[in-house]
């Protein structure tokens, strides 16, 4: 492939929505137009959620506008029809069972490890769905977790050392159930292994990170010596995690394995910021966007610059760190469709990027959660909080709709 960055242009829109019909894209900037409106924004994604678990007949609602740009449907089946529109254009996809836990249960966790498994299963059938997605919270209680990174500190020794005395330090009853959190963790990698598709590890909020990492980074040991099926999400709107991510390459070259590393900006820092200030710590969040970003485009060279071991998945929605990463593909003399290099957006979002890089000859995916409207209601409400500025990305998608509907005469 002797494409060269200036080449892609992320504002050919007939490539970007040539998947969807006029009434879609009408829709579609309907809400995001709607999204625009940062009160009406506040007001939703405080009252929706409590609507949800008061009965409340508003379900019809949220299918018919946020939940159908964003999520694939409510069961895999249904989900199945819009992975199979995307792989019509070369589109691939990682598939995400929306559940993000809460307190459930030890039934409710063995529940959604199976379902887990059972989206990796239907996966491995399907030639265009290469990845799936796993949230720990999905499959462990959310105060084991805070307990176990607590414990851990930031302070002194490595983190499996770290970890190590965490555990011991647990009483009785909690290290058996965090043994339960492994079983079901190996259990699903294992699965995917043995199918071959690729498990990535969602991050979750710095303050039950650590405990994530490592199980992450142990499973990628077992798992990852001759492929990547393993990946941890490394936010790098997290001031600490490029560190975080040259430490574990160390790590991948120490215990001889593969590091899979999904790159993200962030999905959680108002939450973030929020508590660090309640709790008077330190924020863990870049100080500016200009600093995530540097990080972001550092992390970016450092994985393409190792990717002997090294398996890089651009996950991103900035137009630059994408044209980015193809410059410094191309710098190198490496193929587009390296195997090593894998591109994403969210589903819903930034068609632009994805379908022109796919025109461009990248491997290209689209993260498409699926599940129940009350289990994906987490999740769609943080697309509409990133989404609530029009001066960012909402007018970004909102420009590249009007122009293609512009250009159908729509």
């Amino acid at each position: 492939m002797d494409t060269v960055p200036g080449a892609i242009s992320f504002d050919n829109t007939e490539n970007a929505f040539a998947y969807k019909s006029d009434k879609e894209l009408k829709k579609a900037a309907f809400l995001f137009s709607s999204m625009g409106k940062a009160p009406l924004v506040k007001l939703g994604t405080r009252l929706t959620p409590w609507m949800i678990r008061a009965g409340l007949p508003v379900k019809g609602l949220i299918r018919d506008t946020i939940f159908v740009q964003f999520v694939g449907g409510e069961t895999l089946a249904e989900t199945a029809a819009v992975a199979k529109k995307l792989g019509e254009y070369h589109v691939q996809v990682i598939l995400d069972y929306g559940v993000e836990g809460g307190d459930e249960g030890e039934e409710g966790f063995d529940h959604a490890c199976g379902e887990f498994i059972r989206v990796i299963d239907y996966a491995a059938t399907q030639p265009n769905i290469p990845f799936m997605s796993v949230k720990v919270t999905g499959i462990a209680r959310f105060g084991l977790l805070e307990k176990l990174d607590a414990a851990m500190g930031n302070n002194g020794g490595s983190l499996m050392k770290r970890y190590t005395k965490a555990v011991e330090s647990l009483a009785e009853a909690e290290r058996a159930e965090w043994s339960r959190v492994h079983q079901r963790m190996l259990r699903i990698c294992r699965e995917a292994d043995a199918r071959k598709t690729g498990v990535l590890i969602d991050a979750e909020e710095t303050w039950i990170q650590a405990p994530v990492d490592v199980l992450t980074i142990l499973m990628m040991e077992q798992f990852n010596k001759s492929k990547a099926t393993v990946y941890n999400t490394i936010q790098l709107y997290r001031h600490d995690r490029l560190a975080f991510l040259k430490d574990s390459y160390e790590a991948a070259v120490q215990r001889d394995f593969i590091l899979g590393a999904k790159l993200v900006r962030g999905a959680y820092m108002e939450k973030e910021r929020k508590r660090a200030a309640e709790l008077e710590y330190p924020s863990p969040i870049q100080p500016d966007k200009a600093a995530a970003d540097r990080d972001y485009n550092a992390a970016l060279e450092f994985c393409i610059s190792h990717l002997d071991k090294v398996a890089l998945i651009v996950a991103s929605h900035n137009e630059y760190s994408n044209l980015y990463a193809v410059q410094l593909m191309q710098q190198k003399g490496l193929p587009l469709d390296h195997p090593h290099i894998h591109f994403s957006q969210l589903y819903g979002m930034s068609d632009n990027i994805t379908f022109n890089l796919v025109k461009a000859g990248c491997p290209v995916s689209k993260y498409l959660p699926f599940g129940p409207i009350r289990d994906v209601i987490p999740y769609l409400m943080r697309r509409a909080q990133e989404n609530s500025s029009m001066s960012g990305q909402t007018g970004r998608e909102l420009g590249l709709i009007r122009k293609e509907l512009g250009r159908r005469g729509a």
